[in-house]
C-alpha cells in the first residue's frame, strides 16, 4: 500500500520573523527572479498551479512575483521578500525535524539504435497508459496509484519495472534512445530528467512524462536491510558501487534489487534553448542549480519560496551550513511529508557528486505572502 500524505491536522505552521531565519541575512535569493518570472507567466498565461491541501493559491503568487523588478544586489532581494512575505516554519506534531535529500540532471552516453553495448532503453509515454483519478481509478488499484493500463476490458494496473525491462513494450516504437548501463537508466527513473549524449556530440534532453503508477520503493533500503551497505555509508555513490560490483558477480542479482523498485519513469524531450539552464520539471520552468526544491506536491503548491536550513549540510555551501532561499519547483515519489524537499544541484558528474551524499535534518520555513498570511496566524 502506498501511504498517503500528511493531512493539516499532522503539522502546523508556526508564524516567525525574518530575523529567527537562521543565515537568513547572509544568503542572497537574487538568482530566484528569472524563476520567478517565468512562473507568474505560467500561472498566468498557461494554467495556474494546483493547490496543495495547505490551501495556498497560484494567483496570489503570481501577484507577488510579478512585483519582482531585477534586483542589483542580495540586501534588495532580501528586502522584497521582506516587505511581501510573512515566514512560516513547518512544525510537525511529532516533533520530528524535516529532512532533505538531493537530485541532479545525470548524462547518460546513448544511441539512437539498439546496438553492441547499447540496449538498455528510454522509452516515450505509451498511448496505453491513461491517468487515473477518483473517478475512474479500479477498486483493486490503491488511492496512490495515479496511472494505469487502458485495456479492451478496463483499466488494470500497468507493468512494473522488472515486466517492462523483460520486453513487455518491445516492439512499440517507444524508445527514445539506448544507454549502455541499465544501471544509469534506473538513476535516471530516479532523477527524473537525463541529458542524453551521443557518439557524434550531440546532445538531447529528456524529462519525467508520467510513471507505471506503481510506487517508489528505495533500494538503498532494501541494501540496508539485507546487510549489503551500513546504513551510515548508503548515498547514491556506495549504491552505483554495490550495483557495479554486482553487475559483474552476478547479474541477476542486479536485476532483483533494480526490480525490489517497481516504479518505473516514461520520458519526454525537454527543449531548453540554454544549456546552461536545468531541465524543465514539474512546474513546467527551468530548475535553478543550488535554488531549485521538490516538495510534496499533496501538500505544497509549485512556485512558493521555502527557506531551508540544515546545520550538518555543509559540502554544498564550502563547510558552512546549508541556508538557502529556493523555490518549490518540482515533486517526487519519494517526497512526502510537509518538510520533506529534495534539492536540485545541477547538470553532469559533479552536481551528481554533491547530490549523491545530501541525507540531513532541516528546518523547513515558508514564505507567505502577506494577502494571505492571515489565513495562517492563527
Amino acid at each position: 500500500m502506498i501511504s498517503a500524505s500528511p493531512t493539516l491536522s499532522d503539522f502546523r505552521l508556526e508564524r516567525v520573523d525574518f530575523v529567527d531565519l537562521p543565515g537568513w541575512a547572509a544568503d542572497d535569493p537574487s538568482p530566484l527572479y528569472e524563476a520567478m518570472r517565468a512562473c507568474a507567466a505560467h500561472i498566468r498565461n498557461v494554467k495556474p498551479y494546483r493547490k496543495g491541501s495547505l490551501g495556498l493559491e497560484a494567483m496570489e503568487l503570481a501577484d507577488l512575483f510579478e512585483q519582482a523588478a531585477p534586483v542589483a544586489d542580495a540586501s534588495a532581494a532580501r528586502t522584497f521578500f521582506e516587505q511581501r512575505c510573512t515566514p512560516f516554519r513547518i512544525l510537525k506534531h511529532n516533533d520530528e525535524q524535516g529532512f532533505v535529500t538531493a537530485f541532479y540532471e545525470p548524462e547518460v552516453d546513448v544511441s539512437d539504435v539498439s546496438e553492441g553495448l547499447f540496449t538498455h532503453p528510454f522509452y516515450f509515454r505509451p498511448d496505453d497508459l491513461v491517468d487515473l483519478d477518483d473517478s475512474n481509478r479500479p477498486a483493486d488499484l490503491d488511492s496512490g496509484y495515479m496511472f494505469g493500463r487502458q485495456t479492451p476490458d478496463g483499466i488494470v494496473a500497468y507493468p512494473d519495472r522488472g515486466e517492462i525491462d523483460r520486453g513487455c513494450l518491445d516492439g512499440r516504437g517507444l524508445e527514445i534512445a539506448f544507454a549502455r548501463s541499465r544501471i544509469d537508466v534506473f538513476f535516471a527513473h530516479v532523477q527524473g530528467a537525463a541529458r542524453l549524449v551521443y557518439p557524434d556530440g550531440r546532445v538531447r534532453r529528456i524529462t519525467y512524462a508520467a510513471k507505471a503508477g506503481h510506487p517508489f520503493s528505495p533500494i538503498g533500503k532494501l541494501l540496508i536491510d539485507r546487510g549489503e551497505i551500513a546504513r551510515e555509508d548508503i548515498s547514491m555513490q556506495s549504491i552505483r558501487a554495490w550495483l557495479a560490483e554486482a553487475l559483474v558477480s552476478n547479474p541477476a542479482k542486479v536485476d532483483e534489487v533494480l526490480w525490489h523498485n517497481k516504479s518505473y519513469i516514461f520520458f519526454r524531450e525537454a527543449d531548453v534553448s540554454d544549456p546552461d539552464l536545468g531541465p524543465i520539471a514539474a512546474a513546467k520552468v527551468p530548475l535553478i542549480a543550488g535554488r531549485s526544491l521538490a516538495v510534496d506536491r499533496s501538500i505544497h503548491t509549485f512556485g512558493y519560496p521555502f527557506f531551508i536550513h540544515a546545520e550538518r549540510l555543509t559540502h554544498l555551501d564550502d563547510g558552512k551550513p546549508f541556508a538557502r532561499l529556493m523555490l518549490a519547483l518540482d515533486t517526487g515519489s519519494a517526497i512526502i511529508g510537509p518538510a520533506r524537499g529534495d534539492i536540485f544541484t545541477g547538470s553532469g558528474y559533479h552536481a551528481g557528486e554533491l547530490a549523491g551524499t545530501v541525507r540531513n535534518d532541516a528546518d523547513f520555513y515558508i514564505l507567505v505572502p502577506n494577502a494571505a498570511a492571515g489565513r495562517y496566524a492563527g
